[in-house]
């Protein structure tokens, strides 16, 4: 059987993107190819499975179920007593309908070199920033993974050189960026999907350096008492494409443009209380918007006089876009999480989601639970109910989907 052009991702990265992750993993190895046999290894293997519960929406869609294999190894290495370490973590899956969701990435592949109250960190990484539940408005560095879930919490490591600063006032980081990410998109066989396939092989920049501008971020954290507060700021390619109609207006062409966003997230600690907030102010050649997030999660501890707990979550999302361009412009989020604290690390997480200008709706169920020392069941549903025409997620009205992954840990 061929293996098709884009199998593994090679159609979003180009050989340029692919010269710098060699010349970093070659740098890497030379600095700590001394100490490679102490290096300790991990990893994980899964199988996944999709149960679509309608028919889909689109004629070239698949039907019903649709499988995948997974791998993820792990490898890390420290010495110098911590001070100098060296991560590398590779992701590869293989789908059985979605050519585009058949893909690669190196997730981690960086060295690490700690000096007192600075430490900076050179290769590939994956960097997190937010306090909120369902979306995370300040989170800005990677590039999200879309064929490997649509909730944004999968990303795509990205090149980078990380220097950061830990002092009495705080934790100051900087970041370069060197090489932009391009986001993943389903395929033409694949479901969540917009009606028109998005050509990832046609796209466009507002820089004329296109995937090579060097892109800056710089953040600020720190507590105060029970407050935890971030500071970020973004000068660079955004990671949301903006979609043009290809000339004969048969595919979605992303264009890619120059943005500074401003970050702040916060969030108060207090007993059994939460309350968390993030927003954002994006200013592109398209776009001048802010943007905000808001919650709480109340815990009750011990229920029924049990080791298990649990929360109560509520949100509000607000956009200044129209909802044709943001999911979550004026949304509102009601969820509740259970944690088990048993040996088998048993969690469930359920989330409702209500557009409060259309009335649509969504419903999402996360749970896992651990079997012996190495196995791990993961099961997730998600349900879309009364999208309205005017809705970011109307061509997924039909998607509603059960997800079963069984992972082995190694």
């Amino acid at each position: 059987m061929e293996t098709p052009d884009n199998a593994f991702g090679v159609s979003g990265m180009t050989i340029m993107g692919y010269k710098w992750i060699l010349r970093t993993a070659l740098l890497i190895l030379c600095l700590t190819a001394s100490t490679l046999s102490r290096a300790e290894f991990s990893g994980n293997i899964g199988i996944e499975g999709r149960y679509f519960i309608e028919d889909p929406l689109f004629a070239e869609q698949s039907e019903g179920f649709t499988g995948s294999i997974s791998i993820q190894p792990e490898f890390r290495h420290q010495w110098n007593n911590g001070d100098n370490g060296i991560t590398f973590i590779p992701f590869a899956r293989v789908d059985s309908e979605d050519d585009e969701r058949t893909h690669a990435d190196i997730r981690e592949l960086y060295f690490l070199d700690v000096n007192g109250d600075w430490e900076w960190r050179i290769g590939i990484n994956k960097i997190f920033w937010g306090v909120l539940e369902f979306q995370h408005l300040v989170d800005i560095v990677n590039q999200t993974d879309t064929v490997e879930n649509i909730d944004g919490e999968d990303k795509l490591g990205q090149p980078m050189l990380h220097l950061g600063l830990n002092k009495d006032f705080g934790l100051v980081e900087f970041f370069v960026l060197p090489y932009f990410r391009e986001r993943t998109f389903a395929g033409e066989e694949g479901r969540l999907r917009s009606g028109l396939v998005v050509d990832t092989d046609n796209v466009t920049y507002q820089s004329s350096d296109e995937e090579n501008h060097i892109d800056y971020a710089l953040r600020w954290s720190h507590y105060f008492g029970n407050f935890d507060i971030g500071i970020s700021w973004f000068d660079g390619t955004s990671r949301e494409p903006i979609f043009q109609l290809s000339e004969d207006q048969s595919s979605l062409v992303p264009f890619y443009q120059q943005i500074e966003q401003t970050g702040l997230d916060l969030q108060y600690t207090g007993e059994e209380w939460l309350w968390k907030l993030e927003a954002i102010h994006r200013d592109g050649l398209n776009e001048n918007f802010w943007a905000a997030g808001a919650g709480f999660e109340y815990t009750f501890v011990g229920i029924n006089e049990s080791d298990a707990d649990l929360g109560v979550l509520m949100e509000y999302q607000y956009d200044q876009r129209d909802k044709n361009q943001a999911a979550l412009q004026n949304d509102l989020f009601f969820g509740t999480r259970l944690a088990m604290n048993d040996v088998q690390s048993t969690e469930l997480l359920a989330g409702f989601g209500y557009d409060l200008d259309d009335q649509s709706r969504s419903f999402r169920l996360e749970t896992s639970r651990r079997f012996g020392d190495s196995v791990k069941v993961n099961l997730e549903a998600q349900y879309f109910s009364q999208v309205d025409s005017e809705n970011v997620l109307f061509d997924l009205r039909q998607d509603s989907h059960l997800q079963l992954e069984i992972v082995w840990y190694f």
